[in-house]
C-alpha cells in the first residue's frame, strides 16, 4: 500500500529479459531513503508495486511480469529514464495523497498541457474507455505513481493541474503530447463499480444500495 507522494527519483539502467517477463535495473541517488532498502520489501517503479529481488551498491533490481511490462510502460521507458519511487506505507506514516496500491489499471496518453499560472494543466485521454466510468471530478488517481486530483473529466478524457513543486520532484514534466503513463484508478471507485455490477439478489437491494451512495455523496 502506498500514498502516491514521490520519495525519490531513481534511473531505469537495465531490462533483461527472464523468459515473457524481465528483470529491472534501478540506480538510485545517494541514498535516497531514510532507511536502506531490504530484499522482498514492495517498492513502487513508476507506479506499479514491484519487489526487490536484490540490492546493488548504487540501487536494486526486482522483477516485472510480461503482464507488468505489457499493461504499464515499464516494458517501453527507455533505458536511462527517469523513474518515480515510493516504499511501502508503514503503520502511523502521515497519509499525504491518498491510497494507492501499485496495481495499474491501465495506460493513459497525455493529449495536450498548458500553463496555468505557475502551474500546469495535463489533458490525458483513456486508451481504454472503460476506465472513464472510474474517475470523477475532484476524485484522485494516480499517474506514474503520483498522487493527484481530478481538475475535470469527460467521456473520454480527465485533466490534473500540476503544481511547481511536483513539476519540480517529479518527471511529470518531461511529459510531452502523445507521451503514455501509467494510470491506477482510486480504490474506492473501483470497489464502488464492481459492487454495483455484481448481482446482489434484487432490484430492491440495488435501489437501496444507490440511494446510500447518493446520501454519502459517491454518486
Amino acid at each position: 500500500m502506498f500514498t502516491g507522494i514521490i520519495e525519490a527519483n531513481g534511473v531505469l539502467t537495465g531490462r533483461e529479459a527472464r523468459g515473457p517477463g524481465a528483470r529491472l535495473a534501478i540506480r538510485t541517488r545517494g541514498a535516497p531513503f531514510a532507511q536502506p532498502l531490504s530484499v522482498g520489501e514492495s517498492v513502487a517503479v513508476h507506479g506499479p508495486c514491484l519487489t526487490v529481488q536484490a540490492l546493488t551498491t548504487d540501487g536494486f533490481y526486482c522483477d516485472a511480469t510480461a503482464e507488468t511490462l505489457a499493461r504499464t510502460t515499464l516494458g517501453s521507458r527507455p533505458i536511462g529514464a527517469r523513474v518515480h519511487l515510493e516504499r511501502a506505507l508503514a503503520v502511523g506514516d502521515r497519509l499525504g495523497g491518498h491510497i494507492v496500491t501499485g496495481h495499474i489499471d491501465g495506460k493513459v496518453r497525455l493529449r495536450s498541457r498548458e500553463t496555468v499560472g505557475d502551474a500546469e494543466k495535463l489533458i490525458f485521454e483513456f486508451e481504454e474507455a472503460d476506465l472513464a466510468r472510474f474517475v470523477a471530478r475532484k476524485g484522485s488517481v494516480a499517474i506514474d505513481g503520483v498522487s493527484l486530483t481530478v481538475n475535470a473529466a469527460t467521456v473520454d478524457a480527465f485533466d490534473v493541474v500540476i503544481i511547481p513543486h511536483t513539476l519540480a520532484v517529479t518527471a511529470l514534466g518531461e511529459l510531452g503530447p502523445g507521451s503514455e503513463a501509467n494510470f491506477e484508478v482510486d480504490l474506492l471507485a473501483r470497489y464502488l463499480a464492481r459492487l454495483l455490477e455484481a448481482p446482489s439478489g434484487g432490484a430492491t437491494k440495488d435501489v437501496a444500495l444507490l440511494e446510500k451512495l447518493k446520501a454519502a455523496g459517491f454518486l
